[in-house]
């Protein structure tokens, strides 16, 4: 058994032998050699013919002025939203208003016992009033010091006329001039009685604007008008300096906050007219009312603010959004997304049909993306663009464009 086949195996090696080194005397000599020559010659002729272009489908595509739009997703705001508290310590007297309630400017949230802050009011206007009664006192005593200066000032100049002519004594000069300084004296005295009754008179009003401030914190308002976020507080409850009496959210006007990085901050203007979508897909628009001068330092990115009117309070506070705010407009082209490739370098382009029916490869920036396609710039005004057949050419080739409408 070993011996046949060690002669299979060298009958397997002659006939491999001959077929591979002796083909064309084997083919020879089956009679073969014609029908091996006329195999050859057409794929001779094959090499020689010569390069045919590539067959490619190309768009006359000419560009078109768009609106720039910078695409954000943000969410909405309350453009005020505040916890009402408390600034002193009682207790709450009157009911409370559930929260979704609507409330406007001064409506009353919360009342608290009054307890003996009244009788402290009226005690202060009464030691305001009395602090007052004794200004005309302290104003009589002063005119009073004035005429006594005055008449100390006329014996005064009586004396020393004496005294010079040598009718009057050195005595009554002295006296007189001592009179003069007693009534100076008792100007000094008047001025600082009024002054002291002044003092206590302004006392007396800081005491009653205090008493009166505390009357007035009893009854806690409405800073503006809008709707309660949460229950005010309940009645007989103990409200403390900081307790919260109610939660309130001003809907109407609100905001659309978003944030945009820093290779578009410079598109958006504080003023430009922005458009947005809720999830629910109800369609807003508004103006943008803010524009942050410095970035967040985690995300690099500016807060932007758009202010939209709410009148049916339709959107509430926390919803996602899509914004748009308009930029300044740009020529582009609308493309077939399929027509975008890239190139060896990882470029994102498309290659176009140049003079002479050669390719070319020409890069483009994605301006903004629709259900007809993409918006690109960076191609000339009039551009020839490959949409069928760009992945089997390259640059340099030559092609035989065949041209569609853009409605196509």
């Amino acid at each position: 058994m070993r011996l046949i086949s060690l002669i299979n195996a060298v009958l397997v090696i002659v006939a491999l032998y001959f077929l591979v080194f002796e083909r064309d005397a084997l083919f020879a000599f089956a009679g073969r050699e014609d029908q091996a020559s006329q195999t050859e010659a057409p794929a001779e002729a094959a090499d020689t013919a010569p390069t045919s272009a590539v067959r490619v489908v190309a768009l006359r595509s000419t560009a078109r002025e768009i609106d720039s739009a910078v695409l954000l997703r943000g969410q909405t705001k309350a453009n005020r939203q505040v916890q009402v508290l408390a600034e002193t310590t009682s207790t709450v007297i009157s009911e409370p208003l559930r929260k979704g309630a609507f409330v406007e400017t001064g409506d009353v949230l919360c009342r608290l016992d009054p307890g003996p802050r009244p009788a402290q009011l009226e005690q202060a206007k009464a030691a305001l009033a009395e602090a007052q009664s004794r200004i005309p006192e302290a104003e009589a005593r002063l005119e009073e010091a004035h005429a006594r200066v005055l008449e100390a000032e006329i014996n005064l100049r009586a004396a020393r006329k004496l005294s010079e002519t040598g009718f009057g004594s050195e005595t009554r000069k002295i006296s007189a001039e001592a009179a003069m300084a007693a009534a100076q004296a008792g100007v000094k005295s008047a001025e600082a009685q009024l002054k002291s009754t002044q003092a206590s008179i302004e006392a007396a009003e800081a005491a009653v604007d205090a008493a009166q401030l505390e009357v007035d914190r009893l009854t806690i308002k409405a800073p503006f008008r809008g709707l309660l976020e949460s229950d005010a507080a309940e009645l007989g409850s103990l409200m403390q300096p900081g307790a919260l009496c109610a939660t309130i959210l001003q809907l109407d006007p609100i905001k659309l906050v978003g944030y945009v990085p820093e290779t578009a901050v410079n598109r958006i203007m504080v003023g430009a007219a922005a458009q947005a979508q809720l999830v629910t897909g109800l369609q807003v628009e508004g103006r943008v009312t803010f524009l942050s001068r410095s970035a967040d330092e985690t995300t690099r990115t500016f807060e932007v603010e758009i202010t939209v009117p709410n009148p049916e309070l339709l959107i509430r506070d926390g919803q996602t959004v899509s914004i748009q705010i308009g930029a300044e407009g740009s020529k582009a082209h609308l493309l077939p997304q399929s027509a975008l490739t890239l190139n060896n370098d990882g470029q994102l382009g498309v290659r176009i049909v140049g003079t002479g029916n050669i390719v070319d490869f020409a890069p483009v920036r994605l301006l903004r993306d629709s259900a007809d396609g993409v918006w690109v710039g960076g191609l000339p005004e009039t551009a020839d663009v490959i949409v069928v057949g760009q992945e089997f050419v390259t640059a340099g080739v030559a092609v035989e464009p065949t041209y569609r409408d853009a409605s196509q």
